[in-house]
């Protein structure tokens, strides 16, 4: 349900005549048309019934300063609560010295409006940055394509994989009180040590093998928990990732590397210094200015390819047609696009 923002100012003092009306972020919160993004959030939230959300414009807010700053979301609130000049772009009458929400409801936001509204945020920060633009600069934009690296904490392998299958199936065990013929809590011990130290020539053999045989033990315990689970809904999802996990191998098609954020994929831009990249790939196009004036992800495509899907986007939030695109020789092969 959307809340009610109340309009009485504080009898004292208010922050706006508290703070500096010459700082970037008071300016800044004067030019956004804030009203376009209730108009177009409100119809996603009930009416008349649930807890009062809070208001759009404070969750619009943080994400916005998330970007400006390149914080997190755990930073963006946390800092929040010390800068009224944050508090002031995001609609505050008066100082908070509490968090404004939680850092995941930020996330549930971001879900809630999907691309789209994404996609209008960042449109009406294009329409601040050009209103005093040339329009002679929109004619000629570069265009380059990065990796948005998800923290998968370590460098992903099969065994490492197999060994958190092997953790999660035996917590899912005890959390419902079921049955298991064997724990191999012992034997694993004595795989995890024959697993150190792979690289020493002695070593290698006895390594291969210990990682052979956690693979078939995680195997062992996934189908022992389906069986006692006997179709309980809820375990589709992850008995299916499970079963990927463990029928891929080191030259198969669309692995997983984490199981926290299956979708990761494997990304090699020819870099010296980092070979392999994971994550997914994104395309930014900037206007002759500077302005990033679009931002597209994708999965691993060839960069070619996303040079179609990123011009439709930046012609639908700006209402500008790019004449001339440039970009390096990652995406030679392409002369002309429509």
């Amino acid at each position: 349900m959307l809340k009610r923002t109340s309009k009485q100012l504080s009898m004292f003092s208010s922050l706006e005549d508290m703070l500096s009306h010459e700082h970037p972020l008071f300016q800044l919160s004067n030019k956004i048309n804030w009203e376009c993004f209730e108009n177009a959030f409100s119809p996603l939230y009930c009416s008349n019934n649930g807890r009062p959300a809070h208001p759009i414009r404070l969750m619009c807010g943080l994400l916005i300063l998330k970007h400006l700053r390149n914080v997190s979301d755990e930073m963006v609130v946390s800092q929040w609560s010390e800068n009224a000049y944050y508090q002031y772009f995001c609609g505050g009458l008066e100082f908070m010295p509490k968090q404004p929400c939680d850092a995941s409801e930020l996330v549930h936001f971001r879900n809630r409006i999907g691309e789209e509204g994404m996609e209008l945020i960042l449109a009406e920060s294009i329409r601040v940055n050009t209103d005093h633009d040339n329009e002679d600069h929109f004619d000629t934009a570069f265009i380059d394509s990065t990796v948005q690296e998800k923290n998968i904490i370590t460098y992903p392998t099969d065994a490492k994989l197999h060994k958190k299958i092997i953790k999660n199936v035996l917590k899912i065990v005890h959390d419902n009180c079921l049955p298991l013929r064997q724990s191999y809590t012992r034997t694993l011990k004595g795989i995890y040590r024959s697993q150190r130290f792979r690289n020493h020539p002695k070593n290698r053999k006895k390594a291969l093998k210990a990682d052979r045989q956690l693979k078939t033990i995680a195997g062992r315990l996934v189908r022992e928990l389906e069986r006692n689970l006997g179709g309980k809904k809820g375990y589709e999802n992850m008995f299916e990732l499970y079963y990927k996990v463990l029928s891929q191998n080191r030259k198969s098609k669309n692995k997983v590397y984490s199981l926290h954020e299956p979708d990761v994929v494997c990304v090699s831009k020819g870099k010296e210094h980092k070979q392999y990249e994971f994550g997914n790939k994104v395309s930014i196009l900037r206007s002759w200015s500077g302005l990033i004036i679009g931002a597209c992800s994708f999965r691993n495509e060839y960069d070619g390819h996303t040079i179609e899907k990123t011009l439709e986007q930046t012609q639908r939030m700006t209402g500008r047609k790019v004449d001339k695109l440039a970009g390096d020789r990652g995406y030679r092969g392409i002369k002309q696009i429509g």
